[in-house]
């Protein structure tokens, strides 16, 4: 059946190997999910028309054989009635009948055949379709599981980044700090002592010293030998 081939191609084939070399494995599944539905749709349209094909053979067949068992009740009410006209009437008729249930019977054991089997088809189909709900359900877990830890990776790998930032910018704080002191020590050397100006001495040999000073300085001074 060529409705069929898509869906065959599914069930058969190595799915796993598939979904490695697809670069979106849920957009896959997916697409392959659909393909199956559609054609399990179109399965179970003709397994329908196939039942009720069976039915109308097994009506025909019933009224046939009903019938037959009705002409051959009236060929012997015939007979019993002394007419034996009238039962070859119904005998030949019964007959007829008979000829044509042969015909009926094997009809009917074809659309018999053919709906066991089409049944069987849609049965597997459907689970073949269930199956592909559940691998789908699960390849989805699976990609998200996937995706999560790419960002835990991206985002683990941004913070060694930051620590390797941050331990350079320790680095070059460390040595804007040396060439800072360097430059104030160079600053220092390089300053002028300003010169001391006759009312800066003045102020301090005028300065009043009190008498506890004066004593002690002279302590000072004995103890020297000044």
């Amino acid at each position: 059946m060529g409705i069929l081939s898509r869906f065959t191609d599914i069930i058969s084939a190595n799915i796993n190997a598939l979904l490695e070399k697809a670069e979106d494995p849920v957009k896959m599944v997916n697409q392959y999910l659909l393909d199956a539905k559609t054609d399990l749709a179109e399965v179970k349209k003709e397994t329908a028309e196939v039942m009720a094909k069976e039915a109308a053979a097994k009506r025909r067949l019933d009224a046939n054989t009903m019938e037959v068992a009705k002409y051959a009740e009236l060929a012997k009410k015939a007979l019993l009635a002394g007419s034996e006209t009238d039962a070859s009437v119904f005998i030949t008729k019964k007959q007829n009948l008979e000829t044509a249930g042969a015909a009926l019977q094997v009809e009917y054991a074809a659309a018999h055949d053919n709906a066991i089997k089409m049944r069987q088809l849609y049965d597997k189909l459907s689970a073949d379709v269930a199956e592909l709900e559940k691998r789908k359900a699960a390849i989805e877990a699976k990609m998200a599981l996937a995706n999560t830890q790419e960002k835990v990776n991206k985002y683990s790998t941004s913070g060694d980044k930051v620590e390797e930032a941050l331990g350079a910018f320790a680095k070059m704080e460390a040595k804007a700090d040396a060439m800072l002191d360097k430059a104030d020590a160079m600053a220092q050397l390089d300053a002028v002592p300003a010169a001391v100006t006759a009312e800066q001495l003045e102020a301090k040999y005028t300065t009043d010293v009190s008498e506890s000073v004066s004593d002690e300085l002279a302590a000072l001074k004995a103890e020297l030998g000044l």
